[in-house]
């Protein structure tokens, strides 16, 4: 300018001014607590200068102080490289990832820490901590997909204990406590942690669909078909809320015909040593040869479903297909389905000629 009139100097230094004063009143609106005006403002100031690491560490803050967790971590990453050794920012990184329950790129974050300094007193605890976690979290997944659901409540309970201030992480342990629970055969309990996930999150559809199945083993068909339609309502591709609320439909109309589980009085979750022994008794009170009342037919009939509840619920096959809603004893189902002739009662115990069918107990 002191050689002469230089129009792209001028320009320049009116934005410098201009640029200047937004970053001031940047953080004059933080100090205020106006942190959306200062965001767009630091924004502006950023465009032209990308490579001032205050100014994304200053929106950043902004950021975390309005919950944008993730805009605040990609304000801070490129911080890392703006500042030599920059451990704070790594820290600060992972601290966040952490809150939003990614547990495991909050480990990468605290790692990156420790490359710089081992010892940092900051970072160390904190890996401790995270890798800690993320140690329970997998192995709580493990025994669920592997079926070891005593082994899934221990795991879950392990890391709820670990982190209890996070709201993340303790909902995560109430979707486990929620699946492993019913899974486990631990209704009560099972429902009351489905109760409890779904208070918070109420369209969670793996949660709808747990409480669904609890309510089916507690034979509440109406209460599962309700939970299979909202977690349908709310994923209509989710395979297992269809499948579930068709096997609901079907349980509810099978629960208005014949129902081994009632017939013998046992719940649904029922072991099969706890099934013949319950045959056991009823079919050494009911079977027409030790029957000592008046009224033979009637016997004859109590004995013929308590023997049809015993062929079906000890034989793994056929159990499973009365517990999805089809009775492998009903005549009309198995011609449907492609199966075999059979007695106009699903099954006849006592053979084609009358009492000659010898009473076993076994």
């Amino acid at each position: 300018l002191e050689r002469g009139p230089n129009e792209e100097a001028s320009s320049q230094l009116t934005s410098m001014a201009e640029l200047r004063r937004d970053i001031e009143e940047a953080y004059m609106l933080v100090e205020h607590g106006q942190l959306p005006g200062a965001v767009e403002l630091l924004g502006r100031a950023i465009e032209k200068c990308p490579w001032d690491p205050s100014l994304h560490e200053t929106r950043a803050e902004c950021y975390i102080q309005m919950g944008e967790y993730y805009k605040a971590i990609s304000d801070i990453r490129p911080t890392t490289s703006l500042r030599s050794d920059n451990r704070p920012a790594f820290y600060k990184m992972s601290d966040l990832y952490y809150k939003l329950g990614e547990a495991e790129e909050s480990l990468i974050q605290i790692r990156e820490c420790l490359k710089l300094d081992p010892d940092d007193k900051q970072c160390q605890p904190h890996y401790k901590k995270v890798k800690k976690l993320v140690k329970q979290l997998n192995a709580a997944q493990e025994a669920k997909v592997a079926g070891q659901y005593d082994e899934c409540l221990n795991k879950a309970k392990q890391f709820m204990k670990t982190e209890p201030n996070v709201e993340f992480y303790q909902l995560k342990g109430q979707s486990y406590l929620c699946h492993c629970y019913g899974k486990g055969g631990n209704l009560q309990d099972a429902l009351m942690h489905c109760n409890r996930l779904l208070s918070r999150e109420p369209e969670n559809v793996e949660a709808l669909i747990d409480r669904a199945e609890v309510y089916l083993a507690s034979e509440k068909w109406d209460e599962a078909i309700n939970d299979f339609q909202k977690a349908t309502n709310t994923d209509e591709h989710n395979r297992r809320a269809q499948d579930g609320l068709n096997r609901a439909q079907k349980l509810l109309k099978q629960s208005k015909k014949r129902d081994y589980y009632k017939i013998l009085g046992v719940k649904r979750t029922a072991r099969k040593k706890e099934i013949l022994k319950a045959y056991r008794k009823l079919a050494a009170k009911w079977h027409p040869d030790k029957y000592e009342g008046d009224n033979k037919p009637m016997a004859e009939k109590k004995f013929i479903d308590i023997a049809a509840a015993k062929e079906v619920l000890t034989d793994k096959e056929k159990r499973q297909k009365f517990d999805n809603g089809e009775d492998p004893l009903d005549p009309e189902q198995q011609q449907q389905g492609g199966g075999g002739p059979f007695w106009h009662e699903g099954f006849n115990p006592f053979g084609g000629g009358g009492f000659k069918f010898k009473f076993n107990f076994n």
